[in-house]
Parts: structure tokens; C-alpha cells; sequence
């Protein structure tokens, strides 16, 4: 049963919303992933919101640019928590959706994560679960550890190379 929803308000979304499900499948975590306007379609939507927590899910993750309500809506239906992921756009770079996510009003909450911030709203998906979840627990300890010797790799290259030559590499 999937244990993280994810939606998005548009298939140009998919690019960033993709990241979080990839960060999911890493983790071992279960998700849903579905395409639902909440203006174009407020039905389907408010049935979506609605159904979630009786579908098993834990967290969603909603996606969306420009006025941004998909995240919004989804903190005012479903009980549980909602990490919201503002867009980059074209007219206002996403900061039209940041502004539109995190201005919720008060006993709304939406969590939000950077513009395009798909891998950290899985992450942080991960570690709500984790707080009942001993081996995802390990499981984000080990991609932690993972990221930090990644960057000490990179280090090390620098200090080989110099910086000319590493960016060439690049």
C-alpha cells in the first residue's frame, strides 16, 4: 500500500515531482503518482484529497505553480501531513507558488520545501515516516552518509586537479 501521495497539477510538473519519486524509490518507500488540477478538474481533486488517508497514504506531496492551491487544498482535506513543491514558472520563477504555498492560513499548515525542490520533499517525507519506521530510519542515515562521501570525493578530485581542470572535467 502506498504510504506517500504524490500529485502534481500539470504533466510540465513531472520533471521535479519525478526527482521526489525517484528519491522514494531509493528509500524504499512506497507512492502513488497522479495528474489532478484542482481548478480544471475540482472534482476529481476534492475526491482525490478526500480518499487519501483511506488509501493508506501518510504524506502527500503536492506540486504546483503560478497560484498554486493543489498543496493548499490538500492540507485543508486531508489530516495528515502535506509538503508542498513550488514550480519555477515562467512569469515570476516560482516565487508566485512559494508565496501561495507557505502563506497558508492559521491550523492549515502546508510543509514547503524549495522552488523545483523534489528530492527534499521526499526526504522529508522519509523522515516524518521514519519517526515510526526503525529501518527506514537506517535507510536515511545510509543516504546521508552516502551524500557526505560523495562530496569528500569531490574534494579529494579538486584538491588533484586544481580548479581549472576539475571544471573542465565537469
Amino acid at each position: 500500500m502506498a504510504k506517500v501521495g504524490i500529485v502534481m497539477g500539470s504533466d510540465s510538473d513531472l520533471k521535479v515531482m519525478g526527482k521526489a519519486a525517484d528519491m522514494l524509490e531509493k528509500l524504499g518507500i512506497d507512492y502513488e503518482m497522479t495528474i489532478i488540477s484542482a481548478h480544471r478538474e475540482p472534482d476529481v481533486f476534492f475526491d482525490y484529497a478526500k480518499s487519501a488517508e483511506a488509501k493508506g497514504f501518510k504524506v502527500i506531496i503536492a506540486g504546483a505553480g503560478m497560484a498554486a492551491h493543489l498543496p493548499g487544498m490538500c492540507a485543508a482535506i486531508f489530516p495528515m501531513p502535506v509538503i508542498g513543491i513550488p514550480m519555477s514558472g515562467k512569469n515570476l520563477e516560482g516565487t508566485d507558488a512559494l508565496y501561495s504555498i507557505v502563506q497558508m492560513p492559521p491550523g492549515i499548515p502546508v510543509a514547503t520545501v524549495a522552488i523545483d525542490g523534489g528530492m527534499n520533499a521526499a526526504i522529508l517525507a522519509a523522515r516524518m515516516l521514519a519517526m515510526s519506521d526503525p529501518e527506514l530510519l537506517e535507510r536515511l542515515k545510509a543516504n546521508s552518509e552516502e551524500m557526505k562521501t560523495t562530496v569528500q570525493g569531490k574534494a579529494e578530485k579538486l584538491d588533484q586537479l586544481g580548479h581549472a581542470e576539475y571544471i573542465r572535467q565537469m
